[in-house]
C-alpha cells in the first residue's frame, strides 16, 4: 500500500533544495522528499498511476510540477529493459487514410504511459529490410506496420528481434507475429458486385500503383469476369496512378478514361481522393452522377459524405485497428499471450448518392 502524504495542506509544499550539483536538475528523490512519500511511490505515480490513491497522486504531481522534475526515460528503460516507445510506420504521414488508426493507437498507448514514434515507409517495398533494421535498432517495445512484410529476410529479422510486431491494414495467413486487417481482394469483389447489381455495363477503374491497391484491383477484375461483366482483364479500362494520389490525379485520370471509352458508366477509384477528382471532372463535363455514371471510392474520408453527390465508398474501421494494435502490444508487454493473434475486422460498403 502507498503511504499517505505527511503534510496536511497540498498547497504548502516544502521549498525545493538545490538539486544535483552542477546539473541543476531535479531528481526523483527531490520529488519524494517534498511530497513526503517514498521514491517507490513517486515511481508508481510516473509509471502506473492507476495503482496510487487519488490524494497521493495529486500531492506527488504537485511536487513534480513545483521542482519541474523531468523523468529520465533513458535511465528508466535501461533499468527496466523497456523503452516505453512503440514505433509505427505509415506509407505517408500526409495521407488521411490512416489518421484514425494512428490517433486511436496514440491514445491507447498514452493511457498506459507509452509514446508513439511515427515514421514513413513509402509505398514501395524495395527498402523494407533497411527500414525495419533502423526501427529494430532503436529498441522499441512494439512495432506497428500498416502493411504486411514481404521480404523473407525482413520477416526473419523481425521475428528474431523479440519485439512484438503488429501488421495492419492487410491480411495474410502467415504474419510475422500478430495481424489486424481485412482482405483487399474481397473489397474489390464487393465493389464489382455493387456496380453490376446497379446495372453497370461498362465498368472502369482508377487505381494507385501500391501493392494493396493492386490486390483490390485483382479482386475487382476477377469478380467482373466471374459475373460476365467483362471477358478478360484487358477489357477493363484502367488508369494507374503513382501513389500517393490526390484529387487532381483523379480529374486527369477520368479525362484519360473518357478518351478511351466515352460509354463508361461505373467507375471505381482506389481512394476517395481520386473519386472526388472524378466527381469534379464529371460535373465540369455535365456527366450526371449517378444517372449516367456511378462513382465509388475507398476509405470513407471525413469529406466523403459531403461531396456533391455524396460519395459511395468502402469504410475500414481504422479506429478499431489502432485500438486492437495497442491492446496486443500492451498485453505482450505484460507478459501475456495474445490468444487471437490474427484479426480480420472486415469492411463495410457505404452506399450514398454517387452510386
Amino acid at each position: 500500500m502507498s503511504e499517505p502524504p505527511t503534510f496536511s495542506d497540498p498547497n504548502m509544499l516544502a521549498p525545493p533544495r538545490r538539486t544535483r550539483r552542477g546539473a541543476g536538475r531535479a531528481t526523483l528523490a527531490d520529488v519524494a522528499r517534498i511530497a513526503g512519500v517514498s521514491a517507490q511511490t513517486v515511481s508508481r505515480v510516473l509509471n502506473s498511476p492507476e495503482t496510487v490513491p487519488p490524494a497521493t497522486l495529486e500531492h506527488v504531481r504537485a511536487a513534480i510540477a513545483q521542482v519541474r522534475y523531468v523523468p529520465n526515460r533513458l535511465a528508466g528503460s535501461l533499468a527496466s529493459g523497456r523503452s516505453k516507445l512503440v514505433a509505427a510506420l505509415v506509407p505517408t504521414i500526409a495521407s488521411p487514410v490512416f489518421q484514425e488508426t494512428i490517433h486511436a493507437l496514440t491514445q491507447a498507448l498514452a493511457a498506459k504511459g507509452y509514446q508513439l514514434m511515427l515514421g514513413e515507409s513509402g509505398f514501395d517495398d524495395a527498402d523494407e529490410i533497411e527500414l525495419l533494421e533502423n526501427l529494430i535498432s532503436r529498441g522499441p517495445d512494439g512495432i506497428v506496420l500498416t502493411r504486411v512484410v514481404q521480404s523473407e529476410l525482413a520477416r526473419q529479422r523481425l521475428a528474431s528481434s523479440g519485439i512484438p510486431v503488429v501488421e495492419t491494414w492487410d491480411l495474410t495467413d502467415t504474419p510475422v507475429d500478430m495481424l489486424i486487417g481485412f482482405s483487399h481482394e474481397n473489397v474489390g469483389a464487393a465493389v464489382a458486385d455493387l456496380l453490376i447489381d446497379r446495372g453497370s455495363k461498362t465498368p472502369a477503374l482508377i487505381s494507385g500503383n501500391d501493392p494493396r491497391a493492386r490486390r483490390r484491383r485483382a479482386g475487382f477484375v476477377n469478380r467482373l469476369i466471374a459475373r460476365g461483366a467483362i471477358r478478360a482483364e484487358a477489357d477493363l479500362p484502367v488508369v494507374e496512378i503513382s501513389a500517393p494520389a490526390h484529387f487532381g490525379d483523379g480529374r486527369r485520370a477520368f479525362v484519360d478514361l473518357l478518351t478511351r471509352d466515352m460509354h463508361v458508366d461505373g467507375l471505381w477509384c482506389s481512394t476517395d481522393a481520386l473519386a472526388l477528382g472524378a466527381l469534379i471532372e464529371a460535373k465540369e463535363r455535365n456527366i450526371a452522377v449517378p444517372d449516367r455514371l456511378a462513382v465509388v471510392g475507398f476509405g470513407d474520408q471525413v469529406t466523403s459524405p459531403y461531396t456533391s453527390p455524396a460519395l459511395t465508398t468502402v469504410r475500414i474501421d481504422g479506429r478499431k485497428i489502432g485500438q486492437l494494435a495497442a491492446q496486443f502490444i500492451l498485453e505482450r508487454a505484460r507478459g501475456e499471450r495474445v490468444l487471437e493473434r490474427i484479426q480480420d475486422i472486415g469492411f463495410e460498403v457505404i452506399r450514398r448518392a454517387s452510386a
